[in-house]
């Protein structure tokens, strides 16, 4: 039997140790890594027109793509492309577009069906000039009243959420009061004719689910405010093109496990835009406070993760910044209370491509 250090055994430890260098380059990752086809894409929100100076500092931090609300539907090629290529010749890409108009078809009214037609001609336009997804909205009401300012570490702005400032509001005028179950017809008819048309567009559809997912809204009950009822929506009609926008803090909001129920929409290819930001619950649905994208319940880098194995190759939008007093010093224009600017945003974007780098090299 050879002593665990004989001359022998000194000579094979060397020499082992004189590949593994050599073994550890050729099992890490080429740096800087490459971020492109079959990875999350991060984009920012912007507006229509491409403004140059905005153009040149999103380009500076990295961001190479872009989302914004449409134009009054129905779109037109011409207009799209406008758009598009104006984006274009500063080196940043349109990967997303929000179209409304869709009123009649969620409150059940007379014009419901022309609506339908108009986003059909939309997604046609869409499908033309290469947009990639449509997201949209499905809500009978938004009850946005909850909302208030918290203040968070170092005097930061936060947005918190309270179901009860605003639960017992009555319906809006000209709104009026919707259950679910009329919601979910009138969406199956939407969906049995907009779908078909997306898939040959090539065009996939994200509904971002309701956000605050309150049981109800000035009298109307919610369509797309769990994760059961994200699935119910989603079966109606079975397609990749019939997806959703994955927002991470709104699935913890529901009290759900969101590396889970990224995991269960990738399985299926519904996953068509993802929101990456964080939140803290108190009580799932009506009680929260939207967080810097580092410190709350949700684990971001679980969720890189996940997206990173199923090879999710969408937008990735780092939304709600915080407030910070730099943006409050150059002035915030932000829906949200407690809603930060262009340097809090930066912040989300530089955590979310660290993030995204880990997860490549992990």
């Amino acid at each position: 039997m050879s002593h665990p250090l004989s001359r022998r055994n000194l000579i094979h430890l060397a020499g082992a140790a004189a590949l593994s260098p050599a073994i550890a380059a050729s099992a890490a990752p080429e740096w800087p890594l490459k971020l492109g086809d079959g990875l999350p894409r991060i984009c920012i929100g912007s507006g229509r027109a491409a403004d140059k100076a905005a153009l040149r500092q999103w380009k500076q931090v990295g961001v190479d793509h872009v989302l914004m609300g449409g134009p009054a539907s129905p779109w037109k090629e011409s207009e799209l492309r406008t758009i598009m290529d104006g984006y274009r010749a500063g080196g940043i890409e349109v990967i997303n577009m929000m179209i409304g108009g869709i009123n009649d078809v969620i409150w059940g009214r007379p014009g419901a069906d022309a609506q339908i037609e108009n986003v059909i001609q939309s997604i046609r336009a869409a499908g033309k000039v290469g947009l990639p997804v449509i997201e949209y909205n499905f809500y009978a009401h938004r009850l946005t009243e909850g909302y208030k300012e918290e203040i968070g570490r170092a005097g930061a702005g936060y947005t918190a959420y309270d179901y009860e400032l605003s639960k017992n509001l009555p319906p809006k005028d000209g709104v009026g009061t919707h259950t679910r179950a009329d919601q979910l017809k009138r969406a199956k008819h939407f969906l049995e004719a907009v779908v078909p048309e997306a898939e040959k567009a090539n065009v996939r559809l994200a509904l971002h689910p309701n956000d605050p997912p309150v049981p109800t809204s000035r009298g109307s009950e919610q369509l797309f405010a769990s994760f059961e009822q994200w699935k119910e929506y989603l079966d109606l009609v079975k397609s990749p093109y019939n997806g959703m926008t994955f927002d991470c803090g709104v699935t913890r909001e529901t009290g759900e496990d969101p590396v889970k129920v990224c995991r269960y929409l990738g399985e299926r290819d519904v996953i068509n835009h993802v929101h990456y930001r964080n939140v803290i619950v108190r009580k799932p649905n009506v009680d929260y406070t939207e967080v810097f994208i580092d410190e709350g319940q949700v684990d971001m880098f679980a969720v890189m993760k996940e997206l990173v194995r199923q090879k999710y190759p969408r937008g990735l939008y780092p939304e709600h910044p915080r407030a910070l007093d730099i943006d409050r010093e150059r002035g915030i224009n932000n829906f949200y209370p407690g809603g930060g600017a262009m340097v809090g945003l930066i912040y989300n974007v530089a955590y979310t491509k660290a993030m995204l780098q880990a997860a490549l090299s992990s």
